[in-house]
């Protein structure tokens, strides 16, 4: 096996673990820490005892009938895309919890609608606080890289979001390069000229040439590199 297709394989191994290490953290350590984030952005007592208690699917909800109220579960349910068992089981809990309040309307007494109470809305502001402090954090990390590198991210991601990784047998597929993302002209060529190699600069001068100097060339290089080995 070539050195190279070692060297790509141990790559392959290391990005598999660090993704595994990621998920595991934004399951626990992510939620931990913003939650960590979040009590520090608040000395209101019922806001800090609800946080303590609150999952994440719970803060998302409330932000959803923050930006649509009145809103039902089903409107929740296809805004957040979640199951509307999850919804009818969260907003329950929300309710007991003094955060949202139902209502009816009032020609349909069976159509239940949810509205923030003002400890909900002062839920949601902290939360969507945090997300604007991540995305500005993750903005500046972004910020590090080359649009070339910020390119062939977007690809891997497009890729495995559109691949299944399951039904697919990837592992039939060789060495053939993905399909390419769809990237500004300027990216493109700058990522295909850091692939250009010596062999292909070669053939370019080479194909320049006219037929007498082509000869001239040919002659040449015999005779550089190749006289030693005819002996």
């Amino acid at each position: 096996m070539k050195r190279s297709t070692l060297y790509k394989d141990e790559l392959i191994v290391q990005i598999m673990g660090m993704t595994d290490k990621l998920q595991r953290r934004f399951q626990s350590e992510g939620v931990d820490e913003e939650r960590s984030w979040m009590l520090q952005q608040t000395d209101n007592p019922a806001v800090i005892s609800f946080l303590k208690r609150a999952t994440m699917m719970m803060l998302h909800v409330i932000d959803a009938i923050v930006a649509l109220e009145p809103v039902n579960g089903i409107r929740i349910a296809s805004h957040l895309g979640i199951p509307r068992g999850s919804v009818s089981k969260i907003t329950r809990k929300l309710v007991q919890e003094h955060v949202i309040q139902m209502e009816y309307l009032p020609d349909n007494k069976k159509k239940i609608m949810f509205r923030t109470t003002s400890l909900g809305k002062e839920v949601s502001k902290v939360h969507l606080a945090l997300h604007r402090h991540v995305n500005m954090n993750v903005h500046a990390l972004l910020n590090r890289y080359t649009p070339e590198q910020l390119a062939f991210l977007a690809q891997v991601q497009s890729d495995i979001l559109n691949t299944s990784l399951v039904k697919e047998d990837l592992a039939s597929i060789k060495d053939d390069p993905p399909p390419a993302a769809e990237n500004p002209p300027e990216a493109m060529d700058m990522r295909q000229a850091a692939q250009e190699d010596p062999i292909r600069d070669l053939l370019d001068m080479l194909h320049q040439l006219d037929s007498a100097n082509l000869s001239k060339a040919k002659d040449l290089l015999q005779v550089v590199f190749f006289a030693g080995h005819n002996g």
